[in-house]
């Protein structure tokens, strides 16, 4: 059996700050932008750079409740773990684009990590996982 998770949904404000902020500021790649109108809704997906692993489906709220979640999925924990190949490369550029880190970088045991915010309070990892280590080890094959 093969299986695999290919979008995890973020829910957003709005679709066009959202695309600015991942594909601008965090140099995401835009994979789709559909417009579905019978459910008068876009279906818009993005993707680290170099990615060919999970997506991030941007899906707008669009009932009171789901404003609440907005910058919050996870109740104030880290919510998503973005890894790079190179860690410094990428933490100078979010820093200088303006991206609120709230844990400055440090060393793991598992590799170099900071968290930031992205545009709506949700918390990120920013990583670059040492090569040793089994998630590492699993996408250099």
């Amino acid at each position: 059996m093969k299986q695999s998770i290919v979008h995890i949904a973020l829910v957003v404000k709005d679709y066009d700050e959202a695309i600015d902020f991942y594909v601008n500021k965090l140099k995401f790649e835009l994979v789709e932008d559909t417009y579905q109108p019978e459910q008068d809704k876009r279906w818009v997906v993005v993707s680290p750079p170099g990615s060919n692993g999970v997506t991030l489906l941007l899906a707008r709220a669009s009932k009171p409740e789901q404003f609440d979640f907005v910058g919050n999925q996870t109740g104030g924990r880290v919510f998503l773990f973005l890894n790079t190949d190179d860690f410094w490369r990428d933490y100078k550029r979010m820093c200088s684009l303006g991206i609120h880190f709230v844990r400055e970088p440090k060393e793991a045991e598992y590799g170099t990590v900071a968290v930031f915010e992205d545009l709506y309070g949700n918390q990120w990892d920013l990583l670059q996982l040492k090569p040793d280590h089994p998630i590492a080890m699993r996408h250099s094959k």
